[in-house]
């Protein structure tokens, strides 16, 4: 999928897509960089638009190891499919994380990367993705996903990172990858 199509989709519905562009090759390094991603047996990938940080969790991860992709477009499940035609897409929510790894054959899961705009999102989304995510991913599992730095200075966004806590022993935030359109960090957090 071109940055063409991408804008379109964006500008279709800003608040489902988050993002201007497609992550960086350099955001996609940071968000796999101490989770241990290659060490897990199961691993869910969170709204993975065009594939910019699949094909870093593709290569990060054992073959040997269950990897599951949820993407609620329709045109990014589509081609998805097409550029990674080994792994599995599920198109739907991931408020639906449960059912969708029950349909798949994933009791838990070791890790899970996330590329959701939790800026835009309401509160009672945030809680809704987070509380369905505690339904699947194990006692010591591992999320890693990244915000903006501007989604700092928005309400969501920082009541975003003040959930976290909540639902994690360990919140940790890497450096800002500068090299990313717009500029971002990673929230690397363990249950």
């Amino acid at each position: 999928m071109g940055l063409m199509e991408f804008l379109r989709e964006f500008a279709t519905n800003p608040s489902a897509i988050g993002a201007i562009a497609p992550s960086s090759e350099s955001l996609g390094a940071e968000i796999v960089r101490g989770i241990d991603i290659e060490k897990a047996e199961a691993v869910l990938e969170y709204g993975p638009g065009t594939g910019a940080l699949t094909s870093h969790l593709v290569r990060a991860v054992q073959p040997s190891c269950q990897f599951l992709a949820i993407e609620r477009n329709p045109r990014f499940a589509e081609n998805l499919r097409e550029v990674f035609p080994n792994i599995t897409i599920h198109q739907g929510s991931v408020a639906d994380v449960r059912a969708i790894c029950d349909e798949h054959g994933i009791r838990m899961v070791d890790c899970i990367v996330s590329g959701l705009p939790w800026a835009a999102f309401s509160p009672e989304m945030q809680r809704t993705f987070l509380d369905a995510m505690m339904t699947v991913l194990k006692p010591g599992g591992r999320l890693a996903t990244f915000a903006y730095l501007q989604g700092l200075l928005v309400p969501a966004g920082q009541r975003f990172a003040s959930l976290l806590p909540e639902y994690f022993s360990e919140v940790k935030r890497s450096p800002t990858v500068w090299r990313n359109l717009p500029p971002a960090f990673v929230y690397r957090c363990r249950r």
